[in-house]
């Protein structure tokens, strides 16, 4: 099956690991069929974007679901610490793990990916800005130190990704 390509900010990140902004109920059942058995979700349930009952729709579609919520206004350590176990404990499993937009998840893969798969920093950097450039707090927390007092920009808005 090939990957489904209107999920909003759909990428692929390994054979076995996706990620993506908030999936309908519909693009859920997409992703098991893609053979997704795992879902990791960084966005919270009181964002108007976010499904009723993300958890019971996830199990009735037989796959598990980790709710690790990350609030958008104030990251940190802890949050990416728990991101990243979450990460480890894969064993294996087909995960999707996604937020709203995917600005959180792509924040903590980029870093993710220098310091546990040790990518280089313009490697992770380039696959993160096709979604964004985080600014404040999220430029803090990657390690970002030149644009903490920058605002976000984002791809396709603020500028063109493959620049």
């Amino acid at each position: 099956m090939a990957d489904p390509s209107g999920i909003l900010n759909w990428r692929r990140l390994a054979p076995d690991l996706t990620s993506s902004g908030q999936p309908s109920e519909a693009e859920l059942a997409a992703l098991r069929d893609l053979g997704v058995t795992r879902v990791i979700n960084l966005g919270l349930h009181s964002h108007p974007k976010a499904l009723p009952d993300e958890a019971a729709t996830v199990a009735g579609l037989g796959m598990t679901y980790l709710h690790l919520p990350v609030d958008f206004q104030a990251p940190d350590e802890a949050d990416f610490e728990r991101f990243r176990e979450a990460l480890a404990a894969r064993d294996g499993a087909v995960t999707h793990v996604h937020c709203i937009m995917n600005y959180r998840v792509s924040a903590f893969v980029y870093r993710w990916r220098q310091e546990t798969l040790g990518w280089t920093e313009a490697k992770a950097r380039t696959e993160m800005e096709r979604i964004w450039r985080p600014g404040g707090v999220w430029a803090a927390i990657i390690g970002d130190l030149a644009r903490i007092e920058a605002p976000h920009l984002y791809a396709g808005r603020d500028y063109n990704p493959d620049d």
